[in-house]
């Protein structure tokens, strides 16, 4: 049974990591069922190639959604303490550690997160469900929207006092990781 888990877990990765293939030269791209692709005549190695995300020790990868695609997170090396929030009205925590080979899901646009809990780098790779699953970052959409968000409604909202938003949306939250 172990075994047909694992081969199953190698399957769905390999699928998920081939969305990662990018198709980057216009003048020589085919379309596929209207999709945008490289054409196969010009495609090299590199162009399936992912080495996956360094976390360095206690590094992160804040608070996101997809919106439109559900992720799955391999940790190659280290240790991530991962987490995901349902939505309203429960706004329920689900984390967990993961450890070198253990597979996590994020279900498609909830809140999500990855920290490095230990004290060497950790690697994990990723793969999602959709070639254009979009990302967006909490506390940059909330706090480094442009145009800004009103800190009076922003402090009502997140029950922040308004100097406190205010500092906040001074910040630099271009990238944050």
């Amino acid at each position: 049974m172990k075994k047909g888990v694992s081969f199953l877990v190698t399957v769905a990765l390999m699928a998920l990591a081939s969305s990662l293939a990018s198709a980057s030269d216009p003048e020589n791209a085919v379309f596929v069922n209207g999709k945008f692709c490289k054409n196969p005549n010009l495609t090299k190695a590199e162009d399936f190639f992912y080495s996956g995300t360094q976390h360095s020790p206690y590094g992160q990868n804040p608070p996101h959604t997809h919106p439109r695609a559900t992720e799955i997170l391999t940790v190659l090396e280290g240790t991530l303490l991962v987490g995901f929030v349902t939505s309203n009205p429960d706004n329920r925590l689900f984390t967990k550690v993961l450890n070198k080979g253990d597979v996590l899901v994020f279900p498609i646009g909830l809140i999500h997160f990855q920290f490095n809990i230990g004290h060497t780098n950790a690697v994990a790779i990723a793969g999602l469900s959709r070639q254009n699953p979009g990302v967006i970052t909490i506390a940059n959409a909330a706090f480094g929207s442009d145009p800004a968000i009103d800190p009076d409604f922003l402090a009502r909202a997140s029950q922040l006092d308004k100097n406190v938003v205010k500092n906040l949306q001074s910040r630099f939250w271009y990238d944050n990781n």
